[in-house]
């Protein structure tokens, strides 16, 4: 079978692997669908902390169950061969503080698919352990339904916001993970979502998505602070602007991934004064089954959100097209024949 791997930092190759073949509690799928993410390029770039090369990347994925592992359905499981299925990537060590606490996701042996040390999805088959597979319903769209794990993320976001009735929310950054959070906002009860992306193309997708008030700077829109502030790009500037829109008493969640070495200035005096709480959000923590009902449920245009796929010999095509900040989400469909614009 065919299988992307990154080879070592900064180096990519196409190879031929051996299918793999399950283990105990293990299932084998078969990809249908994997988002390319802003994760993938850090850790091809060697910026993600622990990524052992050579790997395999990808780690928002769909397939379908080509076989099953001796002993998977022994317990709480009835997977059948031929279920539609969504991977949750994150894999913990059971035994630290933190996983003992419940704060699985801060695992200090945190080991996602595709992104540390075990092999992803960017590959005709690949294996994961059967409590991080997610059954689909059978009319469920099963490349769109690669979104499920971003989602998943985006709903541990809103897990340490309030989620209160008649908040006005400010999200920065419309790519997938502010469009996502943005869609979930008015689902937490926010009366109103304000956008804002220097990219024009990227607020077109948020006008399809439903979100209302869009902007290329928050000195556009008619409020001048926000109950709560969600930056997701990651940009110094974007979040030092954005801690300012906090209105007294607000929130502001730093949800886009900085460059680890990078600071952001702001006035301790008002966080102190004004009692503004300042969230962080890693991953996915008990969300992951939620976001499948989620998004089963229609809780984002997930159609407007996809504009790409690609096959595996373009997965470097891909990559570089998500660097340039072009399309919408990007995908890598293993079995396709021909790389494909959905969304011109």
């Amino acid at each position: 079978m065919r299988a992307v791997v990154f080879t070592s930092e900064g180096q990519l190759a196409l190879e031929e692997r051996a299918q793999p073949t399950p283990g105990r509690k293990e299932i084998l799928i078969e990809t249908a669908a994997v988002g390319i993410c802003g994760t993938d390029t850090h850790v091809l770039d060697g910026e993600f902390e622990g990524t052992v090369f050579p790997l395999v990347p990808g780690h928002e994925a769909t397939g379908t169950i080509v076989a099953l592992g001796e002993g998977v359905n022994d317990g709480v499981f009835d997977f059948q061969v031929g279920d539609h299925v969504a991977i949750n990537p994150s894999t913990t060590c059971g035994e630290c503080e933190f996983c003992l606490n419940g704060h699985q996701n801060l695992c200090r042996f945190w080991n996602g698919l595709g992104v540390v040390a075990s092999d992803g999805a960017s590959q005709e088959y690949f294996t994961a352990p059967a409590s991080n597979v997610f059954k689909l319903k059978p009319e469920t769209d099963i490349h769109e339904a690669a979104l499920i794990e971003p989602l998943a993320c985006a709903i541990r976001g809103w897990d340490v916001l309030p989620r209160r009735i008649g908040d006005h929310v400010l999200v920065y950054g419309a790519g997938t993970m502010g469009l996502l959070m943005a869609q979930l906002a008015t689902r937490a009860g926010a009366a109103t979502v304000t956008i804002v992306d220097l990219n024009e193309a990227r607020l077109v997708t948020a006008e399809e998505c439903g979100i209302e008030l869009r902007y290329t700077s928050a000195d556009e829109a008619d409020r001048e602070k926000w109950d709560v502030v969600i930056d997701c790009t990651g940009n110094i500037r974007a979040i030092e602007d954005a801690l300012t829109r906090v209105k007294p008493a607000g929130f502001f969640q730093d949800f886009g991934v900085a460059p680890a070495d990078r600071t952001a200035q702001f006035s301790p005096f008002r966080v102190y004064r004004d009692e503004i709480s300042i969230v962080g959000t890693m991953a996915v923590l008990n969300s992951f089954g939620r976001a499948v009902e989620m998004f089963e449920a229609g809780a984002i245009n997930a159609k407007a959100m996809i504009s790409h796929s690609y096959t595996l010999e373009d997965y470097e095509q891909a990559l570089e097209q998500f660097r340039k900040g072009e399309g919408r989400k990007l995908q890598i469909r293993p079995h396709d024949t021909e790389s494909r614009v959905l969304i011109p």
